[in-house]
């Protein structure tokens, strides 16, 4: 890339990625291990599922908000050269690196139904809501700075997150910047 552009991914994109497969994953599995009767029964896994799901989802949703908006608070404008990149590609980057362990989400969930039936389905589901939850919250606050926040891929690529210890700043665009609306969602 030549003036020293970088290639940009959103925030909110790559928060948002990992949602739909952990919950699909989660309740599908979920969905089989109370098929299962297990060690527990049914009742008491899924009893134990339930508070899995909604400790996991607010444990997620929550954790590293500060430095989510420390990064926020100190982004700078995107540079002209720097390129933005589709969401599709941001979420497809993101999930593929992670390949093995979305795939591995359904297996893990179905085989803790022996113990807990159920259970281990809502923890990873939870997961996925937990994430959701996250980049809603981080669309409201785009929505509220009236900016979208960017990340650099190849830093993103270093592994950690948009959060991770390689990100070291966040850049920021125009809220009608990119093929993704505040929060990571299609724009419709």
């Amino acid at each position: 890339m030549g003036r020293g552009g970088q290639a940009l991914a959103r925030v909110a994109v790559v928060v948002r990625a990992g949602a739909a497969p952990l919950w699909w994953s989660g309740l599908l599995g979920a969905g089989v291990g109370a098929l299962v009767p297990g060690l527990t029964g049914r009742r008491i896994g899924l009893l134990t599922g339930a508070a899995l799901f909604l400790v996991a989802a607010a444990v997620v949703a929550l954790s590293r908000r500060g430095r989510y908006r420390r990064l926020a608070a100190d982004a700078v404008r995107a540079a002209r050269a720097d390129i933005l990149q589709d969401r599709a590609v941001t979420a497809r980057n993101w999930r593929r690196a992670r390949r093995w362990w979305l795939l591995l989400a359904f297996p893990a969930a179905v085989g803790s139904s022996f113990a807990l039936p159920g259970a281990g389905g809502l923890l990873v589901a939870g997961l996925g809501a937990g994430l959701w939850l996250k980049a809603l919250w981080l669309g409201h606050r785009e929505t509220a700075d009236d900016r979208l926040l960017w990340v650099s891929a190849d830093r993103l690529a270093k592994g950690g997150g948009p959060v991770g210890k390689h990100v070291t700043a966040y850049r920021s665009t125009g809220i009608a910047a990119g093929d993704a609306a505040p929060g990571g969602a299609r724009r419709r």
